[in-house]
């Protein structure tokens, strides 16, 4: 029996979302204005941080976050293999070279053994880059420990809206390390189609990104069109163009409203998918740590060794039209990572094994009953 597809990602729009960019598009005036102006606030708010800069993309905000720290040729930062290659890349952006420390197992997170290590081994890394994988965050009170006066730039595109315990109290991710940098993304729990979102806690830095976001010009369109009447400014630094319109920032800042209801919707669909699976001999399930909340971006299942190969689950599932995907491969396996810096496989082997056993299953805000139960039919189904 042919069924329709089932996406591995969906984005939940509502009207409140339409009728948002409906009224930009109505206001006459598109690009980064008064609503992106709003957005930020709310999300500044939302996070709990000082300082809030929309921009296109998270790639956008981690390349702002570094540039603002003072990261340059030369200099070492230290990140996880196991992410999207947008996390190192924003380093050789700079003309900074990339160090890498592999993850603890079963969470895919940082592993701060390895991240010791390496720090002890090479006390000239200038900044540190963890990634929030999945929905849940690093122990960033071991990690601030550790990283003592070097910055902390954290990749939150995963981690919206995620809390995670330091020094006994809980903290939401975007409050916390040096700068944080979110993502919109359509797969993300909110979205404005393409964009993201760098908080800092320091009127200095924000003050960088801001003005390195836009062509290093000292007056941004709507100040110069709108609010000042005059068209004069200045260039004081060779920057980027790297801000986000009123359009997405509409569609963002409606979604914000719901991030609590969204998160709890894929908390939701773990659950059920926890309940349903747990008994299958041949799978093994995320966790989750004690010292972060979970917000749900992906649900990282993986084969235990010597059961089934995996090409055997995700051919199953998409001989049913369901959509599936892999987190990931990890970094030091592409080759221009593996031949600049002369890597193995095996350099990494945690994130290495996961790699090879990973699937991850279909997560998205508007998944009905009927969807998870296919999903797991289907998983059930799997000869080992």
């Amino acid at each position: 029996m042919n069924r329709s597809p089932l996406p591995f990602a969906r984005p939940s729009i509502d009207q409140k979302d339409i009728d948002a960019v409906v009224s930009v598009l109505e206001s006459g005036w598109l690009t980064q204005g008064p609503v992106t102006r709003a957005f930020e606030e709310e999300f500044a708010q939302a996070v709990g941080a000082k300082h809030a800069i929309a921009v296109c993309s998270c790639t956008a905000a981690l390349h702002l976050a570094l540039e603002a720290v003072g990261i340059g040729p030369g200099d070492k930062v230290l990140t996880t293999p196991y992410t999207f290659t947008a996390t190192a890349e924003v380093i050789r952006y700079l003309g900074a070279e990339i160090c890498f420390a592999d993850i603890e197992g079963p969470s895919l997170l940082w592993d701060m053994d390895a991240v010791e290590k390496a720090l002890k081994a090479d006390p000239s890394i200038k900044a540190l880059l963890p990634v929030h994988v999945a929905g849940q965050a690093v122990d960033m009170e071991r990690l601030l420990e550790l990283a003592g006066d070097r910055p902390i730039i954290e990749d939150a595109a995963h981690a919206l809206p995620t809390q995670v315990r330091v020094d006994g109290d809980w903290k939401t991710i975007g409050s916390i390390g040096k700068i944080t940098c979110f993502s919109f993304y359509a797969t993300k729990t909110i979205t404005s189609a393409e964009g993201g979102m760098v908080t800092t806690e320091d009127d200095d830095l924000a003050a960088r990104m801001r003005l390195m976001r836009l062509h290093g010009i000292d007056a941004d369109a709507w100040r110069r069109y709108r609010e000042k009447g005059a068209w004069g400014y200045d260039v004081v630094a060779p920057g980027y163009k790297y801000n986000i319109s009123d359009l997405h920032s509409a569609l963002g800042k409606s979604q914000l409203a719901r991030a609590d209801h969204f998160s709890a919707q894929r908390t939701a669909i773990a659950k059920r998918y926890h309940e349903a699976l747990s008994d299958l001999a041949w799978i093994e399930l995320p966790v989750s740590v004690e010292h972060s909340s979970h917000c749900w971006h992906l649900y990282a299942a993986r084969v235990r060794p010597d059961t089934i190969d995996r090409q055997t689950v995700i051919q199953a599932l998409a001989e049913d039209g369901i959509g599936i995907s892999v987190h990931f491969k990890p970094l030091h396996l592409h080759t221009y990572y593996a031949e600049r810096y002369q890597l193995a496989p095996d350099d990494f082997p945690v994130a290495l094994d996961h790699f090879n056993r990973a699937f991850s299953l279909p997560i998205f805000m508007d998944m009905t009953d009927e969807d998870i139960d296919r999903v797991v039919q289907v998983l059930r189904g799997v000869p080992c």
